[in-house]
């Protein structure tokens, strides 16, 4: 992800596996700067942008590794929803454009501008609603490269241990027009894509969707894959000496899957024992959401000298390996969440990220249930909980830019991971199973029966979300959502021993309706206290045991861990005193 891609564990394990980065990875001294508009993604769609329907993507990318450049020509076809006398794209003005074609025709130098990396070419005559044409952009150069991927954007020129090549991009937070001149906004997919990787012969170049075949050029190759609506960010370069493990996954849907893994060459223990976890996160994933949305393509996965990305059929692994308590690997599960919280269903704009990232963090304790039951999945989610900030509101309600999301300082960074995983813990609880997976499945795929070939990858937004589960439990959860989206505190959950009563008030921000229901547990009995006005009064013998919410179904503020994080940032700050 971007600058606050989260650990599930504890952000201390994120920045040892930060510092853990090769220190051989080529990175240059300096670089050109990025200019405003590319360092920006998202936002609201201009509206020459939104006249456009993407149809086709053809991407040739010549890649040198010696050399640290890119060659590339971007042959794109649009029809038009509405008239139009101009093509706005973005892409990297450090991306230097040498020729553009409209319809096979070459444009003057006067026809188009990319001077700040939004890309505007004026048609040589303009297109009528419904119209169709084709741009073929010849660019290359010296891509962005990235600092600490995948929390910034660009490539990654690093080194296998014996000196070979080992390059990857990973651009969600900058935008796809570090790479290829794209609609850099999540409502920019195009509806296929043909992605061409020429690379040296030593060096192999697994990539999105399915390899329609591999040309040979005598000290070069290229690597033709095709893949259908693919996320703007989800394109991507992979390049190594790899080797590949294969199989198929037989669905419980009656549909045969293939599972790739490419790996450097050297580490096929450690990578077939990762291999061995694919199916039983294929079938947790068609169990408990639905069908694999990509199964006539692959589940694929890439080891990268990068932690990890959700590109699509060709998830970017970079973790180590690593064994773990909870009997798999979380980042992998995680990323691989991403294609049904992510490339299936998309953000209708990076206000609505929340999407991606709570429910993509939910599936770890979710699978850890799945697996071995309750310990794991309420170990997960205490760990959870104590990242929660509650700094920023998960959802603005206005278009926004990713850098607005993930910067913790200006948005809700982490919140987005963690709080709404809690979040839909605490809906899970609230509505009941059947519920809960039912208006998941119509979130993923738009429909309650998915069957594959019944479905297609779509858009979603927040409201949309809260609409789905207002239908599915036959209740109007707006309050729900209006505190734990659009409000950053928490609510809290006051209690007072008065006798022999306990009385319960919900303190909520703004005083807004919350009529969530709360168990207590009075001596060994259980009492459900319904606290529909937000407030409510039980009997509990004075001096009797009460413990409140027992089995922690609600998403609540709670002062312990207020306090543990004020301590855990004053020893942070002492250790960097004495490091002084």
């Amino acid at each position: 992800m971007t600058t606050l891609r989260p650990c599930l564990l504890s952000l201390a394990l994120c920045a040892a596996l930060i510092s853990g980065a090769r220190a051989d990875d080529a990175k240059p001294a300096t670089q050109p700067p990025l200019s405003e508009q590319t360092l920006r993604s998202g936002g609201t769609m201009p509206a020459e942008q939104q006249r456009l329907h993407f149809e086709h993507a053809e991407l040739h990318f010549n890649v040198d590794p010696a050399q640290q450049s890119l060659d590339a020509t971007a042959t794109l076809t649009f029809s038009a929803r509405e008239a139009t006398d101009v093509l706005l794209l973005d892409l990297d003005p450090n991306l230097a454009i040498s020729k553009i074609t409209i319809d096979g025709k070459r444009l003057n130098a006067d026809q188009w501008s990319n001077p700040e990396g939004r890309l505007r070419i004026t048609l040589p005559k303009p297109l009528a609603k419904g119209g169709k044409t084709t741009v073929d952009i010849r660019y290359g150069g010296k891509p962005h490269v990235a600092q600490k991927a995948p929390w910034d954007g660009g490539f990654v020129w690093s080194h296998t241990d014996d000196g070979q090549p080992w390059v990857a991009s990973a651009v969600e937070g900058e935008g796809c027009d570090l790479l290829w001149p794209c609609i850099d906004h999540p409502q920019g997919k195009p509806d296929l894509a043909d992605i061409y990787i020429t690379v040296p012969k030593s060096l192999a170049a697994p990539g999105n969707g399915v390899l329609v075949d591999i040309k040979d050029h005598g000290a070069t190759h290229t690597y033709h894959w095709r893949t259908r609506h693919p996320a703007t960010y989800a394109i991507s370069l992979n390049i190594g000496p790899f080797d590949v493990l294969k199989g198929d996954y037989h669905s419980r849907y009656g549909n045969t899957i293939p599972m790739q893994m490419w790996y450097l060459r050297g580490h096929e223990a450690q990578a077939k024992q990762l291999f061995g976890e694919f199916p039983r996160m294929l079938d947790f994933f068609e169990q408990e959401i639905g069908p694999y949305p990509f199964g006539d393509e692959k589940m694929g996965v890439v080891e990268t000298p990068h932690l990890g990305m959700e590109h699509q059929t060709i998830n970017a692994y970079g973790h180590g390996y690593p064994r773990s308590e909870y009997g798999f690997d979380w980042l992998l599960q995680h990323e691989f969440a991403h294609e049904w919280f992510g490339n299936q269903v998309t953000n209708a704009d990076w206000d609505d990220m929340w999407i991606h990232e709570s429910f993509g963090t939910y599936m770890q304790p979710l699978y850890g249930q799945y697996l071995y039951g309750d310990m794991p999945y309420f170990s997960m989610l205490q760990n959870e909980r104590s990242l929660v900030k509650n700094a920023f509101p998960m959802v603005a309600g206005r278009s926004l830019f990713e850098h607005e999301v993930y910067n913790a300082e200006h948005g809700p960074g982490n919140d987005i991971y963690y709080k709404g995983s809690l979040m839909l813990h605490t809906l899970r609880q609230l509505i009941g199973d059947q519920a809960f997976f039912e208006s998941v499945r119509r979130l993923v795929y738009g429909r309650p029966d998915p069957k594959p070939g019944n479905f297609a990858p779509h858009y979603a937004s927040t409201r949309d979300y809260i609409d789905i589960v207002n239908q599915v439990s036959g209740r109007d959860l707006h309050w729900f959502f209006d505190v734990y989206l659009y409000e950053s505190a928490l609510p809290a959950l006051e209690t007072r021993q008065q006798g022999n009563t306990l009385y319960l008030h919900w303190q909520v921000p703004h005083n807004k309706p919350f009529p969530m229901p709360v168990e207590v547990q009075v001596g060994d009995r259980l009492v459900t206290v319904p606290m529909n006005g937000g407030d409510a009064s039980i009997p509990a013998p004075a001096g009797s045991l009460v413990i409140v919410d027992p089995r922690s179904k609600v998403l609540r503020e709670m002062p312990h861990f207020v306090e543990y994080q004020q301590w855990k940032k004053e020893q942070a700050e002492m250790k960097a005193k004495v490091a002084k």
